[in-house]
């Protein structure tokens, strides 16, 4: 009976969606333990753990962050490419107050603001509106970063205030970052699946029109799915930004709004939306910072760097298909109809 259930446990986990990006996730830690001694040794040094697998994940934080937001939107047919010029505006709107001798408190509270005024405006033009998502979020990416170069004054604004530095790069026995990150997901999963939200959005990913019918007032959903994203945006440009000690308009989130797309598709949701997959999500992050840490470990040039991580993401899309998942179901059982035959001929 035990070996029933637990058959039936490993053909479940091995039916959802979650199963090979963990199985990649894990067959890439183990290429980095043989090819890297000592990659997954975790050391305690003055009360503090270290090792490439915290780094991992301590940089995998603001990833986390964009990521989940940009499963939500992603989930009703949307998309926000704007996040990395959010992150952007955030860090540097932080940055000015502490500059100016401002309290972390209030630093925090206006990066926190900035991504939600920037939800709000991506929400306004999607949801009410009616703008395409990538058109209007497009404006934004687009803008964003001249915004926070007029905040910074086109300069890199550097700060040495330890209580926010302490964001980025402070330890209780795990980076904070790691502990934001964590709460931040357990409380978007609480909001998804504890309510009603998470089966609104599944709806209105699934036929949108249909919604409406159905009372469901998809437009205040959708609008505020943006500016959630938004605000998980905003909260990640407060970690970039005390992590580096800094804030760099041009460079701070680059990029990023490209790995959060790939880590949510490599979780298992469809860009045509529907049904959305937050743990699959969150290890697509972790798999994505873990590939760009392997491919730097490992010498490999900047300039190929995109190159070879495009190529890994590619090989993980097509082996979680469903398409590739009935090409194996179907060899199987040819297999194993062709020995039942030899079994019966013999």
């Amino acid at each position: 009976m035990e070996s029933k259930k637990e058959n039936g446990i490993f053909l479940k986990f091995y039916s959802s969606k979650i199963f090979w990006p963990v199985i990649s996730l894990i067959v890439l830690l183990l290429f980095n333990f043989i090819m890297t001694p000592g990659f997954l040794s975790i050391t305690m040094k003055d009360g503090h753990l270290f090792g490439n697998t915290i780094d991992i994940l301590n940089r995998s934080a603001p990833l986390i962050l964009i990521s989940i937001g940009m499963t939500l939107v992603i989930a009703t047919q949307g998309i926000d490419i704007s996040v990395g010029s959010i992150i952007a505006i955030s860090a540097a709107l932080s940055a000015t107050v502490i500059v100016d001798g401002g309290s972390v408190f209030s630093a925090v509270l206006i990066g926190i603001a900035a991504g939600l005024l920037c939800g709000i405006w991506n929400g306004f033009l999607v949801s009410y509106i009616g703008v395409q998502p990538m058109v209007g979020t497009l404006i934004l990416y687009i803008v964003g970063r001249g915004i926070a170069q007029l905040i910074t004054g086109g300069q890199i604004l550097t700060f040495t205030n330890k209580d926010f530095i302490f964001i980025g790069t402070g330890y209780v026995l795990l980076p904070v970052a790691i502990f934001i990150a964590l709460i931040v997901a357990l409380i978007m999963y609480f909001l998804i699946r504890r309510t009603a939200l998470g089966l609104f959005i599944e709806s209105i990913g699934v036929n949108g029109n249909s919604c409406k019918f159905a009372g469901i007032q998809s437009k205040r959903v959708v609008f505020s799915l943006y500016v959630i994203c938004g605000i998980l945006a905003g909260i990640a440009g407060i970690i970039l930004c005390s992590n580096i000690k800094s804030a760099d308009a041009n460079n701070v989130g680059l990029w990023l709004e490209l790995d959060a797309i790939l880590a949510t598709v490599i979780g298992g949701t469809s860009m045509a939306g529907g049904r959305f997959y937050l743990g699959g999500t969150v290890v697509g992050a972790l798999f994505i910072q873990t590939l760009t840490t392997t491919i730097y470990s490992l010498g490999v040039p900047p300039e190929i760097t995109q190159v070879v991580k495009a190529i890994v993401v590619i090989v993980v899309c097509i082996i979680q298909s469903p398409e590739f998942r009935k090409m194996i179901n179907v060899k199987k059982n040819n297999k194993v109809n062709v020995k039942e035959k030899e079994v019966i001929g013999a």
